[in-house]
């Protein structure tokens, strides 16, 4: 098989990818990845230095493509199916990558803090760290709630890359910080987001691996 991704299920990043390769079907090989396991963690960095997962391998084509972002790019543009990851038409395409961003830098980053703060012994635990981190996951929660009013996806009525980024980050931030009945909208958005049968799928893999997430 010419694809193989290297991943671990219960990361939102590697979840990420998951869901395009879902969406349209593509057809790859799972390397699921135990970075504990030195042997396997020297293997894993023998084919990305940085050891930073999903990694994507296309044997056909002799390339190692790393990060979810530019994993979903490579596959829309040589991998394409049915779902249109990154649209064609330029206005719609730059807002596709912005509400990318958004999502890896705005809901993602903070979420990450609060989730491996919890993860340190406590006498090392950064309070006001986490308190920032809260504090930016409301700001965002508040730009999604405005934006989902008038939407069903991060870029109008089709799913695309945006909603690949948005569906582990949003589901995993309302875990530590809930969205409630404070933001209807961003909840309903979540919503149709884990009924998306390629979400849905990433989610039943990862709840093996479920215990492993704090809190």
């Amino acid at each position: 098989m010419a694809l193989t991704l290297h991943f671990h299920p219960l990361s939102s990043y590697c979840q990420k990818a998951l869901i395009a390769l879902y969406e349209n079907d593509t057809p790859f090989e799972r390397h699921v990845l135990d970075l504990l396991d030195e042997s396997v963690r020297a293997r894993f960095k023998a084919l990305w230095p940085l050891g930073k997962m999903p990694v994507l391998r296309d044997e056909a084509k002799d390339r190692t493509i790393p990060e979810a972002t530019i994993i979903i790019e490579y596959l829309a543009a040589l991998y394409p199916g049915k779902t249109e990851l990154v649209p064609r038409d330029p206005e719609l395409a730059w807002q596709t990558r912005l509400r990318d961003r958004f999502y890896d830098l705005y809901v993602s980053t903070p979420m990450q803090k609060i989730v491996l703060d919890k993860l340190r012994p406590e006498e090392k635990r950064d309070l006001y760290g986490v308190e920032e981190a809260k504090t930016a996951l409301a700001t965002a929660y508040g730009i999604i709630e405005q934006e989902m009013a008038t939407k069903t996806w991060a870029v109008g009525e089709k799913f695309g890359m945006a909603d690949c980024a948005a569906a582990p980050a949003l589901y995993f931030a309302n875990l530590v910080v809930p969205l409630g009945d404070t933001y209807k909208n961003a909840a309903a958005y979540l919503d149709r987001l884990m009924r998306r049968p390629s979400f849905a799928r990433a989610c039943e893999e990862a709840e093996p691996y479920r215990k492993m997430f704090p809190g």
